[in-house]
């Protein structure tokens, strides 16, 4: 249920031998996000749960939603990096019917992120599923 862009990060994966290359590499994907504006930076989109500074904003069109987003964290930066490639694109029915956590374990992420990382991934998986189910 992946999307094309989500299955090249798994590609991607399979290729990084060692979590510090695989790190690196999620790190690279945050920080090849273009900035969120900071008019977007308010309380509507910051995520409750989250060790570091998160905001997502999402936008619907055609019933299809697309979602930019945030981190002060690089790490965490990379992580909306990855969930915009699981998410972005997807008509919403779809991205509920995302199973994101097992998507994520073909990353190896839930083995490899501590438990306030994961505690804040899963957050932010909550908000697009509540902004998915809002609009749907």
């Amino acid at each position: 249920m992946a999307s094309a862009a989500f299955e090249e990060i798994v590609e991607d994966f399979e290729f990084l031998d060692d979590w510090e290359d695989r790190y690196r590499h999620v790190i690279d994907l945050g920080k090849a996000m273009e900035p969120l504006d900071d008019a977007l930076k308010v309380p509507a989109t910051k995520v409750d749960g989250c060790a570091s500074q998160v905001w997502l904003h999402a936008t619907i069109e055609g019933g299809v939603l697309q979602f930019d987003g945030e981190s002060d964290a690089m790490i965490v930066r990379g992580l909306i990096a990855v969930l915009r490639k699981l998410y972005n694109g997807l008509p919403l029915a779809d991205v509920l019917a995302v199973d994101a956590r097992a998507e994520l374990g073909r990353l190896g992420l839930n083995d490899h992120l501590s438990a306030q990382r994961s505690n804040g991934l899963r957050a932010m998986i909550e908000r697009v599923r509540e902004i998915a189910a809002a609009n749907a």
